[in-house]
């Protein structure tokens, strides 16, 4: 009788079906088409924003961090109205450099000590009262063809500062001075210039020929309106109050 050997193999099959080969992918990126695309993009973009621009198609906001002024001035109140019977006969322009120096007696300036240059610029206005011409100020002869006119010297109006035009032009203080400042600067400091200013001015201003050309303006106005009203002799004569 023949014996049957039940003892299983270890060996390895061998496989039945081949194996598939691997495939590698390959992608390629075409970089030139990319580039162009994203610049297109972006021109079109630009052309969206500029037209919106100009047609007005966005909503303005504005500038976030910009600054606002509230204006909580009370209203003009008119307290007074005076009648003028002034002639402005002549103007005066004028330019003064202040120099100011505040000097400590025992300290030296770099410590103590204060110096202002100071351009200001400003006008003198000279006048000529015509509340005088009444009664014997005027004369009239009896044919209506000679006229006299007696008027008062031209005078002078306060000047008057041009704060557009007027500035600081250097200022040196000592180290005393500038720690000063820092905590509390002087409010009247830029008022004593101004008023120092209007004095030098017109000072200036009596020292030119501005009267003499006032008189002369004067003269000439009142000439051309005698005359068109039938005078052919017109005399105008200045004398102090």
């Amino acid at each position: 009788m023949a014996r049957t050997d039940s003892t299983k193999s270890t060996e390895p099959l061998p496989e039945l079906l081949p194996t598939a080969p691997e495939r590698e992918i390959v992608v390629r990126i075409d970089r030139r088409r990319g580039a162009l695309s994203v610049i297109v993009v972006l021109l079109v973009v630009i052309a969206m924003f500029l037209a919106g621009r100009t047609f007005d198609w966005f909503p303005s906001f504005g500038n976030p961090f910009g600054s606002e002024t509230v204006d909580r001035s009370q209203p003009v109140m008119l307290k007074s109205v005076q009648d003028l019977s002034r002639y402005e006969a002549a103007t005066g322009n004028f330019q003064v450099v202040i120099d100011v120096e505040k000097d400590a007696k025992f300290l030296p300036a770099a410590i103590k000590g204060e110096r202002t240059l100071f351009v200001a610029s400003g006008t003198v206005d000279v006048y000529v009262d015509f509340s005088a011409i009444s009664g014997s100020a005027l004369t009239v002869s009896p044919d209506r063809r000679t006229v006299e006119i007696r008027l008062p010297r031209p005078g002078l109006e306060k000047p008057n500062i041009d704060s557009e035009n007027s500035y600081v032009f250097e200022q040196n203080r000592g180290i005393v001075d500038r720690l000063k400042s820092l905590v509390a600067d002087d409010p009247n400091r830029m008022k004593e210039l101004y008023t120092l200013s209007e004095q030098r001015l017109e000072d200036a201003a009596q020292k030119t020929e501005l009267t003499s050309r006032a008189e002369k303006n004067t003269k000439a106005m009142l000439d051309g309106l005698f005359r068109s009203l039938g005078f052919t002799t017109v005399t105008v004569t200045f004398t102090s109050p």
